[in-house]
Formats: structure tokens, sequence, C-alpha cells
């Protein structure tokens, strides 16, 4: 797992836009909220983001998984640089993410993003 990879995986996603933000973080958004958040640079946490209630407390049980600073109220989890998913199971994540934003986002918005 190497930010391109995830840069590659997180905007193939309809209205995915990218943005540095927080120093050395490449921020994902959609419709401007957050979805994953990538660091630049090695840093202890690579990668952040979104996973449902029930997912959250099975995810943060394995080696290189913690519960996201900052984020973990929300069922935000972080990978560490050794963390050890396959990139299938990511890929699935990260989507899943995306999608658990673009739920909260109000109707309209929604359906904007399905154009």
């Amino acid at each position: 797992m190497n930010i391109e990879w995830i840069r590659a995986v997180c905007l193939k996603f309809p209205q995915a836009t990218e943005q540095v933000q927080w120093g050395d973080n490449l921020v994902f958004k959609v419709a401007g909220k957050v979805f994953a958040v990538g660091a630049l640079e090695p840093v202890e946490r690579a990668l952040t983001f979104k996973v449902p209630p029930e997912e959250f407390v099975e995810l943060t049980e394995q080696e290189g998984i913690i519960q996201a600073p900052y984020f973990a109220r929300g069922q935000w989890v972080a990978l560490e640089p050794h963390a050890n998913l396959p990139a299938a199971e990511l890929k699935r994540l990260l989507r899943q993410s995306y999608d658990l934003v673009v739920a909260k986002l109000p109707k309209k918005t929604q359906l904007e993003l399905q154009k």
C-alpha cells in the first residue's frame, strides 16, 4: 500500500476530490466531506477511513489497525504502515467509507453525485 495506489483507488469514486490538508496529509472528499486520509510522508498512521460500527471493533482487534485519533468516535480506523490487509479488502473498505459518507449527505446532494 502506497499513497499513489490509495490515490488511484479513491479518485475512481464518483465526484471524489483530493487536497493536501493538515500538514502532510492527502485528504479524499466527496461533496466536501472527508472519506479517507492518506499520509504523504512516512508516519505512524498511513491511512485513515470510516467503517460501520459492526466492523469497527473487529478491525481494531487486528494487528496494525487502531482507532483513528480524533476520528474514533465516528468509527474511523487508522492503518499503521505494517498493517497487512489484502489489496482487495482495502479497496472494499475505502469504497465502503465513501458510501458511508455519501449516505449521510442530503438527498439532493446524493442525487447530484449520481449525475
